[in-house]
């Protein structure tokens, strides 16, 4: 291991996705793109987590590796 910290990005289950590319269009800082037929992420520190390739994703198959919880005081 280099010390370096990985970027979290959205994950794609392949067995749900069915390449319709709704997230492309959704996603605003290009992270996800198609590569020789299948849609996949690229690690940016642009992706501010948005979530609209998630809510666009009519099968499901884009998720957020983690919970974004916002707590009230």
């Amino acid at each position: 291991m280099t010390g370096e910290s990985m970027i979290e990005m959205p994950v794609i289950n392949l067995e749900k996705c069915n390449g319709c590319g709704l997230c492309i269009d959704a996603c605003a800082c290009k992270a996800v793109v198609l590569i020789d037929n299948v849609v996949t992420i690229i690690e940016t520190e642009a992706c501010g987590w948005c979530l609209k390739c998630e809510i666009v994703c009519p099968t499901g198959a884009i998720v957020c590796p983690f919970e974004i919880v916002i707590e009230e005081e």
